[in-house]
């Protein structure tokens, strides 16, 4: 990002090892386990206080940005009152902290308001942000040194505005790592639990060949028809034979 030599801020190299981890956790977890993630890849919720403190910021970078390329679009180092050496360095700090700040910084600006939460995403801006802090604090040393007093002192505000949204970055950063700790913290005791719950008993599925018993069709009684009774009629008796004459 930079042709010339810059500061890097060592003790915020410790969030590179939060990131490793997260990352190695999150691929070794099961499925279930991993309650965190929203479907479908999209970025979890981020609440409206988040995302204020993130837009404020972003407006106040992106309104240095502009005007330090303003201050140093001004510069005139061939008039300064030092040696060729001197100036031809200060020419390729100008140089790299303007295509920074127009080439770099706009891309990892955009990535954070796509990413409002990503800890990767927002340390990457906070690593060009305090490169971008120290070479221009330098370049201001150099105009306050050999420049006139007209062009140091916006070069020297501008430096005071990165510093301190540098430390606001940081503050953020600092903030996500504690949230994306406990959510470390909550992944762990969940693959915990996973690994320890005894792995469910196979289903058995019982098969009844049996043929059911047919059921028995009762016979319906005959009804007598109408005008008929149930007993039989009794016989006449028959006539006794004639006797025959004396």
């Amino acid at each position: 990002m930079f042709d010339v030599a810059v500061k890097v801020n060592k003790p915020m190299i410790a969030f590179r090892g939060l990131l490793a981890s997260i990352a190695t956790l999150l691929a070794v977890l099961p499925g279930k386990a991993q309650t965190t993630q929203v479907p479908g890849g999209q970025q979890a919720p981020v609440s409206y206080a988040s995302m204020s403190q993130l837009n404020e910021l972003l407006g106040g970078l992106q309104q240095s940005s502009q005007a330090t390329l303003t201050n140093l679009s001004k510069l005139r180092i061939d008039k300064w009152k030092t040696d060729s050496n001197n100036k031809r360095q200060a020419k390729a700090m100008v140089e790299s902290v303007t295509r920074n700040l127009q080439e770099a910084l706009p891309g990892m600006v955009t990535e954070v308001q796509n990413a409002p939460e990503d800890l990767a995403v927002t340390f990457k801006l906070y690593h060009n942000l305090d490169a971008l802090h120290d070479v221009l604090g330098s370049v201001a040393e150099d105009v306050g040194a050999f420049g006139p007093r007209d062009e140091y002192q916006p070069l020297a505000n501008e430096a005071n505005n990165f510093d301190n949204l540098r430390s606001r970055l940081a503050l953020r950063i600092q903030n996500l790592a504690a949230s994306k700790e406990a959510e470390l913290g909550r992944l762990r005791s969940a693959l915990a639990a996973a690994q320890a719950a005894p792995p469910p008993s196979p289903k058995k599925t019982v098969i009844d060949d049996t043929e059911p018993e047919k059921p028995v069709k009762k016979k319906k009684p005959k009804t007598s028809k109408p005008g008929t009774t149930g007993t039989t009629p009794a016989k006449a008796p028959s006539p006794s034979p004639p006797t025959s004459p004396q």
